[in-house]
């Protein structure tokens, strides 16, 4: 299906109007039971965090929204998706290679529509946690 095909099928015309004035979304806060190995994954695969407050903060800064990793008390993120908005395709093939190699799993990307056309993959990391990488592409 072509883009305008998607967007008459999909999208509200008119759109409605926000309820809030919106900015974005400032952060995402995950909780893993196996907190070190969590750590040492999400290490692997973006570096050191940039922000670490005592012994059971740490955070990475992804483009204006923040990734912050805490100890769970019992089992580990479920039943929520991570997006993680890249600036091109090739930056969604990095890091997809990365957290493949960190010991995510899942399938390669591909080409789709999701709002906008996109390169999309979608991940589990080892704990359970889901993810998804995407970067807009040209129509």
């Amino acid at each position: 299906m072509d883009f305008e095909t998607y967007k008459k099928k999909y999208f509200k015309d008119p759109a409605p109007e926000p309820r809030f004035g919106f900015k974005g979304i400032l952060g995402t806060a995950v909780y893993y039971q196996d907190y070190a190995a969590a750590l040492a994954f999400f290490e692997q695969v973006f570096g050191a965090p940039a922000y670490v407050e005592g012994e059971f903060t740490h955070a990475w800064q992804l483009g204006n929204t923040w990734l912050t990793v805490f100890p769970a008390k019992q089992g580990s993120p479920s039943n929520v998706e991570v997006m993680v908005y890249l600036k091109d395709a090739e930056e969604v093939d990095r890091l997809y290679a990365e957290m493949i190699a960190a010991g995510a799993s899942g399938e390669p990307p591909v080409d789709t529509l999701m709002f906008v056309p996109v390169r999309i993959a979608t991940l589990q990391d080892p704990f359970g946690g889901q993810f998804s990488l995407a970067a807009e592409i040209p129509e």
